[in-house]
């Protein structure tokens, strides 16, 4: 009988995560799904999947949830990092208490989660780590200085991770995604607006929050499914690529940033705040 391969979704009761989960469950994974919002989590259950309430900022509901998985199962054979938020605001306008939960939020989090599983891995010779990132992890934008570092810093952790888990058959592979429809874009609005939209970054600020906000509303964001794709293709794949990047805007912005360098990116990106 063929061994049912055990996936564990991190920040899975919406957007990006919640569709992740539901394409592993049609492929017949068993899914533990992972969030603080067990409630949102409950059409998942009804599809199969194996909720989990955790906060990805504990270190015993961390630990709780693998004890718990592999008592279940055994272990963990593909570990979805994709639980994080965008923090928003002028680098003078924002607590350091805010950014450094950010880093515990999109690095620490995963990081430790990681740890937690890699000796079932090593012991079994296999499986995958894959981290989802951002074109956020390879470009950047104003007011998005500690999101932009913690994926910066996600991109060059998942790379070293990489070099040391390969002698043990471990994969590691990162997903950048570009301007994806989910609730992102009504999530970091707000907040950045109340901290910098009162401030010495205040045009800055409101211009941010007007282009994305039309930008939404015109549908300029690409569906989940774009990103989900990806995710079963380095899932799927006998030997995945380091990195996946697909959705609006995340090729171009990398490409200009990579061949044309930081001066002519940073006039095409200020030209649009102005």
């Amino acid at each position: 009988m063929k061994h049912q391969k055990v996936v564990l979704v991190t920040g899975a009761s919406s957007g990006m995560g919640k569709e992740f989960a539901k394409a592993l469950l049609k492929e017949d994974y068993v899914v533990y799904t992972a969030a603080r919002r067990m409630d949102q989590m409950e059409d998942l259950k009804n599809l199969g999947a194996l909720p989990i309430k955790m906060d990805i900022t504990q270190d015993q509901d961390v630990k709780n949830a693998v004890n718990l998985i592999e008592k279940e199962h055994g272990g963990i054979d593909i570990l979805i990092n994709n639980a994080g938020f965008g923090l928003y605001g002028a680098v003078e306008d924002i607590k350091l208490s805010e950014a450094r939960y950010q880093f515990e939020v999109n690095l620490f989090g995963a990081a430790n989660l990681t740890q937690l599983i890699l000796p079932s891995m090593r012991k079994k010779k296999s499986g995958k780590i894959i981290n989802i990132s951002s074109m956020g992890g390879k470009v950047y934008t104003p007011l998005g200085s500690w999101y932009h570092a913690t994926k910066h810093a996600l991109e060059g952790w998942s790379d070293c991770l990489r070099l040391e888990v390969a002698q043990f058959g471990i994969d590691v592979v990162i997903i950048e995604p570009g301007a994806i429809k989910t609730e992102f874009g009504e999530v970091f609005m707000q907040p950045m607006l109340e901290r910098s939209g009162k401030t010495a970054y205040s045009f800055m600020a409101h211009a941010v929050a007007s282009i994305s906000q039309k930008s939404y509303e015109k549908g300029d964001a690409s569906e989940p499914q774009v990103i989900t794709k990806l995710l079963i293709k380095a899932v799927k794949a006998r030997r995945p690529k380091t990195r996946y990047v697909a959705g609006k805007y995340a090729k171009p912005m990398i490409f200009i940033r990579k061949w044309f360098g930081d001066r002519v990116y940073d006039k095409i990106v200020l030209s649009m705040v102005k």
